[in-house]
């Protein structure tokens, strides 16, 4: 896609969701759509620290990013924000997280179904209001 495009379609996102199409926001979002996977703002940060954007700016459209559903917080248990992008491609429901127990690393899982007896489930599991997070060695720790 040509580079003008591109920029014409985040641009595009953002507005239509009630967002000015600032250029730091436009870079977040299009640094969250080249990943595809869950990231924290510090590796926002030092992904785009070359643009010299503000980390407290970078944050901010995070956060603005998520009040509006284009991208999903997640904490994995680790007390740090990550963040993903929804869109058609990657899909608008929760889906399972990886996190590997020696890097840290946070990887998405194809969607799956965990089969649980209904007796002695609490409600929020019955309604499928729950997190799915898989604990492990990553490839490269394993």
């Amino acid at each position: 896609m040509a580079i003008r495009s591109k920029l014409n379609e985040l641009r595009t996102v953002l507005r239509a969701q009630g967002l000015r199409a600032t250029p730091s926001r436009i870079a977040v979002l299009d640094l969250l759509r080249s990943k595809r996977r869950p990231v924290s703002h510090s590796e926002v940060s030092a992904e785009l620290a070359n643009a010299g954007w503000d980390p407290a700016t970078l944050y901010r459209n995070l956060v603005d990013l998520a009040d509006v559903g284009l991208v999903r917080r997640t904490d994995v248990g680790d007390h740090v924000w990550r963040f993903e992008l929804i869109d058609a491609e990657h899909d608008a429901t929760r889906h399972p997280h990886f996190v590997c127990t020696g890097c840290g690393t946070v990887e998405c899982l194809p969607p799956m179904e965990l089969a649980l007896p209904k007796a002695k489930t609490p409600r929020s599991v019955r309604q499928r209001r729950v997190e799915v997070q898989v604990r492990g060695l990553c490839d490269t720790c394993g």
